[in-house]
C-alpha cells in the first residue's frame, strides 16, 4: 500500500507545475559549479547575487533595528548619520517588541500608511491603508489573490498578460486567460491551484504589443466552452520582455475589464526599472481613477510592488504589498481571513518597503549617498539593456527588441532545421537544446523561452541584464563566438537557416 508522501499519492496539481527559471539549466548550472566551472547566472533576476552593491541607507537604518542595544551605544552617532538613527527609532517604535515580534496579519499599520502616502505621491490620488496589505515579497501576494481567484467549476480565473507554453483547452476546468510570453510565478501557481491557461500573444514585431483583439478572440474562445474569465493579469514593465505599456494601452485594457467584469491583477514591481524615460511607466490604478465614471468606480484592480527589484535589488529581504481598488468589503474581510493563517509577513521585509516608499529627502544628512548611489545603478543597467541588446542583434541570427523596462532580454533564436532536429534526437526542446549547449561551452547559465511560452516554431532565451557592467562586453563576445560556431555546425551547406 502506498505512503502519503510516496510519489504516486502527491496531489496531481503539484506534479503539474512547472517553473523554468530554476528548472534543468539551473540544475545543471549548478552541477557544473559544484565541478568548478565558473557560471554566470543569468537565470533569475538577483541583483546582489551578481555583484549589484546593497544601498548604504537602508541596509543601516535596518542593521540599526536588528540590534537595538546599539542605539544605546554612546557611540552610535560616530557610526551611523543621525537620519538613519532617526529612521530606525521611528521603525521600532510601530512594533509591538522589535523585528522578532509578529505584527498584524496585514502588516504594520504605519508602514501601510507610508506605502499609502508613496502611491498618492505617484498617483496624484489618495490611496487607504486599510486596502493596503504587506506581504513576503510580491510574490506571495499573487499568489494570495490567485488563491483567492481561482474556485470550482468551469471558471476560466485569469488572463495573465506575461508568456506561457502552448496549452489544449480542457472543459470542465479552471481556465486562465494568460499573454505569450509571461512570468512562469503565474502559469506555476495557477496549476498549483488547480487552474489551466487560455494563451493570447504578445507581438513580437510590434515590441511585445498586446492587441486587445486577441483577448477578445481568447475570450471568446472560452466561452465558447461555457468557460467563464474572472480576471486579467497585466506585467508592466513587462518579464520576460521588457516592454512598457502606454497610457492609451493601459485604457483600453481597463475598458475591455470594465465590459468583461473582469478583476485586473498588475503586476508592477519593475516600475523602477525603465532605460529610455521614466514617463514610460504609468500605474494602472493613475490610468484608472483618471479616466472617471462608471470605470473608476466599477473596475476592480490588485496592484503589486516589491523590494527585490528597481534598484534596491534586496531580493532576499522578501518586502511586497499589495493595494486593492473597488474591492468589496465582504471580499476584502476573506483576504484578511487567508492572511491571517500566516500569522504575519516578516517584519525586516516590511522595513524595507517603508524605507523604499519613503527614502531620505533632499536636506536629509544621508540624501546626497542615497541619490548617488541609487543613479548611478539605474545608469548602469540602462548601459547594460543597451550592450546586451546591441551585442545580440550583432549575432547571426538572432533578433532583439530593446529592454525598455525590468532587468531582462528576450532575444528570438533562428535556430537552423539541423539544430531542430539534432534537439529532438536528443529528446530536448529546440531551444533547451541550445541553452544548454551555451551553458556547457561558456558557462551562461540562460532560461530557454519555452519556459515563459512563444509561438509555434518561434524559440527564444531569457537573460537578465544584471552581469556587472565591466564584465558585460566579455560576455556578450563569449556569447557570439559560441553563437556563430552553433549557427555554422547547424546550417546546412548552402548556409540557409530557419528563419
Amino acid at each position: 500500500m502506498s505512503k502519503g508522501l510516496d510519489y504516486e499519492t502527491l496531489n496531481e496539481n503539484v506534479k503539474k507545475v512547472q517553473y523554468a527559471v530554476r528548472g534543468e539549466l539551473y540544475l545543471r548550472a549548478s552541477e557544473l559549479q559544484k565541478e568548478g566551472k565558473k557560471i554566470i547566472f543569468t537565470n533569475v533576476g538577483n541583483p546582489h547575487a551578481l555583484g549589484q552593491k546593497p544601498l548604504t541607507f537602508p541596509r543601516q537604518v535596518v542593521a540599526l533595528c536588528q540590534a537595538p542595544f546599539l542605539l544605546d551605544d554612546p557611540n552610535v552617532g560616530l557610526v551611523f548619520p543621525a537620519d538613519v538613527i532617526a529612521r530606525a527609532r521611528h521603525y521600532l517604535s510601530l512594533t509591538s517588541g522589535g523585528l522578532g515580534a509578529y505584527s498584524d496579519s496585514r502588516g504594520l499599520p504605519g508602514i501601510r500608511k507610508e506605502v499609502a502616502e508613496f502611491i498618492e505621491r505617484r498617483d496624484g490620488y489618495p490611496s487607504d491603508p486599510e486596502l493596503i496589505y504587506l506581504t513576503d515579497g510580491a510574490s506571495k501576494g499573487v499568489m494570495q489573490m490567485l488563491n483567492t481567484i481561482i474556485r470550482g467549476g468551469n471558471d476560466g480565473d485569469i488572463i495573465v498578460f506575461s508568456s506561457i507554453p502552448r496549452f489544449t483547452l480542457a472543459p470542465f476546468a479552471f481556465q486562465i486567460l494568460v499573454p505569450v510570453p509571461q512570468y512562469p510565478l503565474y502559469s506555476a501557481t495557477i496549476s498549483l491551484y488547480g487552474g489551466s491557461l487560455i494563451p493570447y500573444y504578445l507581438e513580437e514585431t510590434a515590441n511585445w504589443g498586446l492587441d486587445i483583439n486577441n483577448l477578445r478572440q481568447s475570450i471568446s474562445l472560452a466561452r465558447s466552452r461555457d468557460i467563464t474569465v474572472r480576471a486579467m493579469v497585466i506585467i508592466n514593465p513587462g518579464n520576460p520582455t521588457g516592454q512598457c505599456l502606454s497610457e492609451a494601452n493601459l485604457q483600453e485594457i481597463l475598458k475591455f475589464c470594465y465590459h468583461e467584469k473582469l478583476v485586473l491583477l498588475a503586476d508592477e514591481v519593475y516600475q523602477q526599472n525603465v532605460y529610455q524615460d521614466e514617463r514610460l511607466f504609468i500605474s494602472a490604478r493613475k490610468v484608472l481613477l483618471a479616466m472617471g465614471s462608471p470605470f473608476n468606480k466599477e473596475v476592480q484592480l490588485v496592484s503589486f510592488h516589491t523590494v527585490s527589484k528597481g534598484y534596491w535589488g534586496e531580493c532576499g529581504q522578501r518586502g511586497g504589498y499589495f493595494e486593492m481598488t473597488n474591492i468589496p468589503p465582504q471580499t476584502v474581510d476573506e483576504i484578511y481571513k487567508v492572511a491571517s493563517i500566516s500569522l504575519s509577513p516578516n517584519v525586516p521585509g516590511q522595513i524595507f518597503m517603508g524605507l523604499m516608499v519613503n527614502p531620505p529627502k533632499p536636506g536629509d544628512i544621508s540624501y546626497l549617498k542615497f541619490d548617488l548611489e541609487s543613479k548611478a545603478i539605474l545608469e548602469s543597467l540602462k548601459k547594460r539593456a543597451h550592450i546586451m541588446t546591441n551585442g545580440f542583434n550583432s549575432c547571426r541570427n538572432v533578433v532583439c527588441n530593446f529592454t525598455e523596462g525590468a532587468m531582462y532580454s528576450f532575444p528570438q533564436i533562428r535556430l537552423p532545421q539541423k539544430a531542430i532536429e539534432a534537439a529532438k534526437t536528443a529528446g530536448k526542446v529546440p531551444d533547451v537544446f541550445y541553452c544548454l549547449k551555451l551553458l556547457e561551452a561558456t558557462g551562461i547559465s540562460t532560461v530557454p523561452g519555452s519556459g515563459f511560452g512563444q509561438k509555434d516554431g518561434v524559440f527564444h532565451l531569457r537573460t537578465t541584464i544584471l552581469p556587472a557592467e565591466e564584465d558585460m562586453p566579455a560576455i556578450m563576445e563569449s556569447f557570439k563566438k559560441f553563437n556563430d560556431r552553433f549557427m555554422e555546425q547547424y546550417e546546412d551547406s548552402r548556409g540557409y537557416s530557419r528563419m
